[in-house]
């Protein structure tokens, strides 16, 4: 990890390259243009272009009503910002730099602050919570307490509640005597992983 840049500060420089493109190109050559340059940063160590990233996906996804594929096609192939992308991010964003306003709150951020949406303030509490601090426990345990009074208003809670069963998934251990459980079908809004690669032996032959 290179860095972790405060979200403030990808915003301004994703503001300066949505600037910096050609009007006349395409909105979607221009949403994958946008994204490609956050996606590669994020893949050279700067976490805080990857929270971008994630909501990128998530706000096309809703955008699309779910379609997976046609989010991949905007996006570009490999690029789908899966769980393992977002749980890296969540377990590394520092919850004491998160900026929560208060209602009637009228100060301003400080420029190494974290502004999030809602749902993905939830993701690195329960990241951090499910690795053991309690603050964060204590924490998620009072914002999911506004979980249902907000859940209409915000379309982008179901990807909360999408990462909260994968997380748990993940982590419930699977006895030895116990057969390999068949993969599941992905939940909405979750990319499928890819398929593994490694070459089948061939058997030896004596003689």
């Amino acid at each position: 990890m290179r860095e972790f840049s405060p979200s403030m500060r990808v915003d301004v420089l994703v503001s300066d390259w949505k600037a910096a493109e050609d009007p006349t190109v395409p909105e979607e050559q221009r949403e994958h243009n946008l994204y490609e340059k956050a996606w590669q940063a994020y893949l050279d160590g700067d976490f805080g272009f990857g929270l971008w990233c994630w909501h990128e996906c998530d706000r096309l996804t809703n955008n699309l009503n779910g379609n997976i594929r046609e989010v991949t096609r905007i996006l570009g192939p490999g690029r789908y910002f899966g769980f393992s992308h977002r749980k890296a991010v969540a377990e590394k964003v520092p919850i004491e730099r998160i900026y929560r306003p208060r209602k009637g709150d009228m100060s301003t951020p400080r420029t190494d602050a974290f502004v999030l949406p809602h749902y993905q303030v939830l993701c690195v509490y329960l990241a951090h919570a499910a690795a053991g601090d309690p603050k964060a426990k204590a924490l998620l345990e009072i914002a999911l307490g506004e979980l249902e009074d907000r859940r209409r208003a915000d379309p982008f809670l179901r990807h909360f509640e999408t990462f909260r069963e994968l997380l748990n998934r993940s982590a419930v251990p699977r006895s030895p005597e116990s057969p390999p459980a068949a993969p599941a079908a992905p939940p909405a809004g979750e990319a499928p992983s890819a398929p593994s690669s490694r070459p089948r032996k061939k058997p030896s032959r004596s003689g």
